[in-house]
């Protein structure tokens, strides 16, 4: 199955481009549902009930089956209900499911596009753990250092965080460009340097919350704090319109901007963009830039959002989890944006999981692994599912955007 798309040159006839979406989304697609089907083994296979019928499968098969299929059901019923709707919630709360879900899922947008931008230039952002970590630290301090008017604070704070990754980036940028040196190995200890840096700020008085007993920031003044979009019953706030403003900004600096066309020649072949004449060191610095400013604002909105302080733990995985959103996402905004749900779903409903069936949120990061395992393996998608090969969509493909020629 294929779609064909369009597009005219300036310098020559009308071209066709075709997506093949065997190499490519569907196969995005069956990476989650065999992600899914290898979690109902391992959810079986946990089951205590269902490997005790295992012990007398001959005399009674059907005993097993039963409790396969209930264990498996009982536990996906929970993590849908965790993550989308709860029939035993009414009003407001009923929405709380979704609103922790889009709360989880702003930051992974967020960084995802960071990541995402970074492979679409032919670099790799391992670095975006360390950018949100500066984002976070830099808004937090903007925020309860200062005291300005609700709106202004606000708009400060968020843009300390988006400054504060950006440099981070920017400096990986700046390392790749005069020196050479491999964005993995400098974003990596980057990453390294920040969360040194953030244990050492969280026991220096002036950052440290008095009575300075545990490794805790000041609180954000509250009118620095991100409005509610749903109430102050429900923690989803304006972090998610600044992530789905990011998405279309990203979406139009590559499709519709000059200097994301340079950006998309650097990452299609830098000796190519080099020949001609564009500057491609400048580019990848402005590219990483760009990449740690919004890894930046994932932190910003964290902090500014959702936990109102800095601790330790205040960038959690995201930095890392945000390269799965992204290879997911197909490198594409709206697709991070579909990839950071589905993520912020599973981590709101693994709790309700665990609660209800027992089954352990540790199966999140399996599935999570698993998704990565799949996209990376494409050809093994195919095979499994018997979808048709659409030529050339490998993983290197997509790194570029998902399109061949």
């Amino acid at each position: 199955m294929t779609l064909e798309k369009e597009t005219v040159r300036d310098d020559g006839p009308v071209r066709r481009r075709r997506l093949y979406w065997g190499g490519s989304w569907l196969v995005t697609v069956f990476a989650v549902v065999g992600a899914l089907l290898v979690g109902a083994v391992l959810i079986a296979i946990g089951d205590e009930a269902t490997r005790a019928s295992a012990g007398y499968f001959f005399s009674y098969p059907w005993d097993l089956f039963s409790n396969v299929w209930y264990s498996v059901r009982d536990a996906y019923v929970a993590l849908l209900q965790g993550a989308v709707y709860n029939p035993s919630f009414s009003g407001i709360a009923a929405l709380r499911p979704l609103s922790e879900t889009l709360v989880n899922a702003t930051p992974l947008i967020l960084a995802g596009l960071a990541v995402a931008l970074s492979f679409r230039v032919g670099l790799f952002n391992i670095g975006a753990q360390g950018q949100i970590i500066l984002g976070a630290v830099l808004a937090a301090w903007l925020g309860f250092t200062l005291d300005l008017p609700v709106v202004l604070h606000l708009v400060v704070a968020l843009v300390g965080g988006i400054v504060g990754g950006l440099v981070w980036g920017g400096v990986v940028g700046l390392l790749k460009a005069r020196t050479g040196a491999h964005e993995v190995i400098t974003t990596i200890m980057l990453n390294y340097v920040a969360i040194n840096l953030l244990n050492y700020l969280l026991s220096v008085h002036g950052f440290q919350r008095p009575p300075y007993g545990q490794a805790i920031s000041e609180q954000v003044a509250a009118n620095a704090e991100l409005p509610p979009l749903l109430g102050s019953s429900l923690r989803v706030n304006l972090g998610l319109v600044l992530a789905v403003l990011a998405s279309v900004f990203v979406w139009w600096l590559f499709e519709r901007s000059r200097l994301g066309f340079r950006l998309r020649a650097v990452g299609a072949n830098p000796n190519a963009a080099r020949t001609a004449g564009m500057p491609v060191g400048r580019l990848q610095i402005v590219s990483m830039a760009l990449a740690g400013g919004l890894a930046g604002l994932a932190g910003a909105t964290q902090v500014l959002g959702v936990t109102g302080s800095v601790t330790s733990s205040v960038a959690g995985n995201i930095g890392f989890d945000a390269i799965t959103v992204a290879l997911l996402g197909r490198n594409n905004p709206y697709g991070v944006i579909a990839a950071g749900v589905l993520f912020g779903g599973l981590r709101a409903g693994s709790v309700q999981m665990q609660s209800s069936t027992g089954v352990p949120v540790d199966l999140v990061g399996v599935l999570q692994a698993l998704v990565v395992l799949f996209i990376a393996a494409p050809a093994l998608v195919r095979a499994v599912f018997r979808l048709k090969s659409g030529g050339g969509a490998g993983v290197g493909s997509e790194l570029a955007g998902g399109w061949t020629r």
